[in-house]
């Protein structure tokens, strides 16, 4: 579950509120899209949810972690119940397909036998079977995608956290890629996607969650309708 009460956070090379006094609740199993123009807070919420910044008010929970209570040392297991999809898939240019994959594996300390097992399993699972030795660079954008989401995927994270996950890709394959995470939620996973393309929002009878300046101005199944830019 991620839960976050009364939260704000400034920066100070602005000194301007990037977030300002919010409360938000996702359950687990919840597929949400947190949407709303730049600078609305979107990428500074991620930020929170993943560690990389502490607010300056209020709490935050995610998968059984207090946030804002929380050591440093702390944060690498944090991160292990998180799979985060990034817009430019930050794929390692010199090992393959597998390679990447398993890579995430490697870092927290997974023996081989289970590296062995599970980066099979999550490949096929993203449609990627028969793509295992190929370099990034031998394919397409949509399947460097979807070895991102693999990746992500791999350590069995309770939740996704997807930043403008469709932004390099057609819409034929964004809307592929977002049936794939719909796939993956209904497994058990909570989905949090955050985007700004309304058209692939209305596709799906899903919550919506819209920011601007920093405030939620709207949250439920129609959400996005309500916010214009």
């Amino acid at each position: 579950m991620i839960e976050m009460k009364r939260v704000s956070m400034v920066y100070q090379s602005g000194g301007t509120k990037a977030i300002d006094d919010i409360s938000l609740t996702i359950h687990d199993g919840e597929f949400v899209f947190l949407v709303g123009p730049s600078g609305s807070g979107k990428t500074t919420i991620i930020k929170m949810l993943t560690g990389e910044i502490v607010p300056v008010e209020g709490s935050i929970e995610i998968n059984g972690f207090e946030l804002t209570k929380m050591k440093r040392r702390s944060l690498p297991k944090l991160r292990r119940t998180l799979g985060v999809i990034f817009q430019d898939f930050r794929l390692i240019e010199d090992k393959t397909v597998y390679e990447n994959v398993a890579f995430a594996m490697h870092v927290v300390g997974a023996s081989k036998k289970e590296i062995d097992k599970r980066v099979p399993y999550v490949l096929e699972l993203v449609g990627l079977t028969g793509r295992e030795k190929r370099l990034p660079r031998e394919i397409s954008g949509g399947e460097q995608q979807r070895v991102a989401i693999a990746r992500a995927l791999v350590n069995n994270p309770l939740t996704i956290i997807a930043d403008e996950p469709t932004g390099n890709l057609d819409p034929a394959k964004s809307l592929e890629l977002m049936l794939l995470l719909e796939k993956i939620n209904e497994l058990g996973t909570t989905v949090l996607i955050v985007t700004h393309e309304k058209e692939l929002v209305n596709s799906f009878s899903k919550r919506v969650v819209a920011l601007n300046a920093g405030h939620i101005i709207s949250d439920g199944m129609d959400g996005y309708y309500s916010y214009e830019g």
